[in-house]
């Protein structure tokens, strides 16, 4: 149902087009990029977002690109799972009320496991909402209660604001475990993109003792370095949902000037590590501006001495994570990173 939405939406811009075909549409852009080769469903979805879509997100203002960004994720979204029990509430920090979803998944068990989720969007979109459904999909695939937070977004809340709510509402849950219904042994971290870093940021603040160490970090392409410099910056600058355009367009809405990227809470890969963090799962997409700083990540905390599963999904971009409605192989590889986060929680 979904792509034969989106084939028409194709189907509407082929016949507008003064030449050519829908063949010639949908092969625009190039499938093999420095040795891979783009997912087939994948490169559709790209075209049909580039002929289908609004202006790029570096040439909106915040308001607007959040409108854009929770309409457009609709019709490509894991389908809604129906599940145990789904509540909001708040949670009152220094930075004031923490919005939080909780999802509770159908289960036996009196305690369950927890993950406390950030979502992505470059600190300046996403929300809770955003990522309701791949949310469902986590709490449902892998068996385990997900808090969803709603960490204030810049660029009215700037560095370190989304850092202070990502650690006050993983500390809350960790207090509340008993309430909530989760085991306090086994609360992990994660989150995607942005998230992803918050995730990372949470669990070197564990690791010095700021608040409890989580089970594990899931961190599903994750920002860990806000220069914004690798290789694949350069190979995968545009064409591929995420661009460095607008990562670039992200950075000065979070940050407070270029001083903050050396802070390790907003780049993680420039912590000085020296003991080892929770064991991690670092999840990446072969084309990704994020790719290469997320493989040095997994290589820095395994250097270290921490467990560290690493898996890039090379034939998929930046938030697959997100569009499993319409890319079977970016559900397949949401399906393998919640089994892996399954197990995590069986062990213990």
């Amino acid at each position: 149902m979904i792509l034969g939405f989106l084939e028409s939406i194709l189907s509407s811009a082929a016949a507008r087009a003064p030449v050519g075909s829908l063949t010639s549409l949908l092969q625009a852009g190039a499938a093999t990029v420095d040795g891979k080769r783009l997912d087939g469903k994948t490169r559709y979805l790209l075209r049909l977002m580039e002929l289908a879509g609004p202006a790029p997100i570096s040439e909106l203002t915040p308001a607007v690109a959040r409108e854009e960004y929770f309409r457009s994720g609709g019709a490509v979204a894991p389908l809604a799972r129906r599940l145990a029990r789904v509540c909001d509430l708040e949670v009152v920090a220094a930075g004031g009320r923490i919005p939080l979803r909780i999802y509770v998944p159908f289960a036996k068990a009196t305690a369950l496991p927890a993950l406390v989720y950030f979502h992505g969007g470059g600190w300046v979109i996403g929300s809770i909402s955003s990522h309701d459904r791949l949310c469902r999909t986590i709490a449902d695939d892998a068996g385990c209660v997900v808090v969803s937070v709603d960490y204030r977004l810049a660029p009215e809340s700037k560095f370190p604001a989304a850092v202070d709510d990502a650690l006050a509402a993983f500390a809350w849950v960790v207090a509340e475990a008993g309430a909530l219904g989760v085991d306090p042994g086994r609360i992990a971290v994660g989150g995607d993109s942005a998230g992803g870093n918050l995730a990372a940021v949470v669990a070197q603040a564990a690791a010095s003792g700021v608040v409890a160490k989580p089970l594990c970090q899931l961190l599903i392409y994750p920002v860990t370095d806000l220069a914004c410099d690798t290789r694949s910056y350069d190979v995968f600058a545009s064409g591929y949902f995420l661009t460095r355009d607008v990562m670039l367009w992200f950075r000065p809405h979070y940050l407070r000037d270029a001083v903050d990227i050396d802070d390790p809470r907003a780049s993680p890969l420039r912590a000085e590590l020296k003991t080892p963090v929770a064991p991690a799962f670092v999840i990446t997409a072969g084309f990704d501006p994020l790719l290469d700083e997320g493989l040095a990540y997994a290589r820095k905390m395994r250097a270290i001495g921490t467990e560290v599963t690493y898996r890039c999904h090379e034939t998929l971009i930046h938030g697959f994570a997100s569009v499993t409605g319409a890319v079977p192989t970016a559900r397949e590889a949401l399906a393998e990173t919640t089994t892996a986060l399954r197990l995590a929680f069986a062990r213990l």
